[in-house]
């Protein structure tokens, strides 16, 4: 019978031969894009040696970290709110306890990632995720943080995904030294010969582990303990002989985010900017290379020198002295070899060029300026303003990362939290009712804006219309312009009156208007009536006159 270690085994060899296919791309990025991102081989822990050999142009690298540093302002920033937490009943939202509850729940939260290194974990992940196109962190409960991220990079990580298309295994490959291992898991759990180096002292000896998360299919859900979850998470010693694990445990949560920059069909791993921008950065570095040796063959050309000057010293630092004897065919004068006349300009101009397109490619000048913008208060419509075009472009990007990255980023931490008690119990009210995420990062906002646009332009443009000819506003619903607004905004749904509301308001006023003419109505002709019963009628006058004619004196 297949033991459980050997089922691990059979799965982490399927899905190496399922990523052969991406690691000849993803070492081409590494090479000319992030060479300090990417193991292929467990050893290649802290290795100092210089990996960025290809690279005298750096725009690559530095596109790439201003893309990574634009999407952690713009859309994890630590320094403000990124996300807000609501219920989808607009009533509840009206009761006070609930959004106290909702307050302090959030105000927890966005303590706790600020406290745990979960911001520099994004920070890693967005570089990956610009770069390779899929990048991968563990969210881990912690015993001083309350949980923590574990960032991993391309080549030591396996993924797999469900019927879906939703990424719901992880295997990866890495070491730790001797020490760790023990620590982690302790001594007992170890091989014998793991357990025999920890005893001769050799604690920094490595270790190569396996650790894998995937859906737990021989969970018992009648069973509470941390085998019968979900998720199974397990670790055991790649060389170790037997069945031995290290550990077998669960989560709850899926506790791996793995998004994807964009996907194609039914792939596991995604493709990015990276991906796009490697053939433009190995030019560049090409263009860079060709320039220097051609200015260089300007100023150290190759020479012609006498063959009587062999043994003798001749110099062409500035400023030496070489002594000569004239002769009339000038056979004894140096010269070069070849002359290189060098349109520096064109090659400049290739070269700027080529770097533009780089930067275009990881939209260097949209987070270029959420990235170096001093100013704390930044408007989603500044963004939206500057860069509709490339938010257009971006926004399938963000809506895979709401679903790929925040929303399992969100539920994993609230989940750890509710359980460990650093969550104040939810109200009655609210008791069994799922919770709804709402983004409000710069970015989300401003991407909401785009949409707003076509109707703030139409309005304007009505709007001049109305001046030459006010009917042109019955062309407009109004009404469903307010609302269509509001949804793209995300306005509080409580601001925005219903239909029905508004209708009963009108009618309410109708009323009101109706009955304030009656009374003024009722007000004249009381007048009227006082004014003509202080009429003297015993001396001619218009009104005994009307009276006479019409028979009533």
């Amino acid at each position: 019978m297949e033991t459980k270690r050997q089922r691990y085994q059979k799965r982490l060899a399927a899905l190496k031969q399922e990523r052969t296919g991406w690691e000849s791309q993803w070492r081409d990025i590494s090479d000319w894009i992030q060479p300090w991102r990417s193991r292929f081989t467990v050893t290649d822990t802290n290795k100092g040696d210089r990996r960025n050999k290809n690279i005298v142009n750096e725009t690559p690298l530095l596109s790439l970290r201003t893309l990574a540093s634009g999407m952690m302002a713009g859309v994890t920033s630590p320094a403000r709110p990124w996300f807000k937490l609501e219920v989808p009943d607009p009533e509840l939202m009206e009761i006070a306890e609930v959004k106290q509850w909702l307050y302090e729940v959030e105000r927890r939260m966005r303590t706790a990632l600020s406290q745990a290194n979960v911001y520099n974990a994004l920070h890693q992940l967005y570089t990956e995720l610009g770069g390779f196109g899929t990048s991968a962190i563990i969210i881990v409960e912690d015993d001083e943080d309350i949980f923590r991220a574990v960032p991993l990079t391309v080549g030591t990580y396996y993924l797999a995904c469900s019927h879906r298309m939703v990424v719901d295994t992880m295997y990866r490959e890495f070491q730790m030294t001797v020490r760790q291992v023990v620590q982690q898991f302790g001594k007992d759990a170890c091989s014998d010969s793991v357990q025999k180096l920890y005893e001769q002292g050799q604690l920094e000896a490595a270790v190569d582990v396996v650790h894998l998360i995937e859906p737990n299919d021989e969970r018992d859900p009648g069973k509470q303990d941390n085998r019968n979850m979900p998720f199974r998470s397990v670790y055991y010693e790649a060389k170790a002989n037997g069945d031995k694990l290290l550990s077998e445990s669960g989560f709850e949560e899926f506790a791996v985010l793995a998004p994807r920059w964009e996907v194609l069909g039914e792939d596991t791993y995604g493709y990015g900017p990276g991906s796009i921008a490697v053939g433009s950065s190995r030019a560049l570095q090409t263009m860079e290379r060709k320039k220097a040796q051609a200015v260089e063959k300007m100023i150290n050309p190759p020479m012609n020198v006498p063959s009587s000057m062999k043994n003798g010293k001749f110099s062409m630092t500035p400023g030496a002295i070489n002594y000569i004897d004239p002769t009339g065919s000038g056979q004894n004068k140096a010269e070069p070899s070849h002359v290189v006349n060098l349109p520096i300009q064109y090659v400049m101009q290739d070269i700027v060029q080529t770097e533009s397109r780089i930067q275009q490619t990881f939209f260097a000048d949209l987070f270029l300026m959420l990235a170096n913008d001093n100013r704390s208060n930044i408007t989603a419509r500044e963004i939206q303003e500057r860069h509709e075009e490339k938010l257009l472009m971006l926004g399938p990007v963000l809506e895979r990362l709401q679903t790929e990255l925040l929303d399992p980023l969100i539920d994993r931490v609230f989940g750890i939290m509710l359980r460990n008690g650093h969550l104040p119990e939810p109200p009655d009210p609210i008791q069994g009712t799922e919770l709804r995420v709402e983004y409000v990062s710069v970015m989300a906002q401003a991407q909401k804006l785009v949409g707003v646009g076509a109707i703030e332009r139409l309005a304007g443009f009505v709007g001049n219309l109305a001046g030459a000819d006010p009917e042109v506003l019955d062309k407009l619903d109004l009404e469903q312009m307010v609302d269509q607004y509001g949804q793209s905004v995300s306005a509080p749904p409580d601001i925005i009156r219903s239909d029905e509301d508004v209708q009963e308001r009108r009618r309410q006023r109708a009323q009101q208007a109706q009955a304030q003419q009656m009374a003024q109505a009722g007000m004249q002709a009381a007048q009227g009536a006082k004014l003509l019963s202080e009429t003297d009628t015993s001396t001619e006058n218009g009104l005994t006159a009307l009276m006479r004619q019409m028979g009533m004196a």
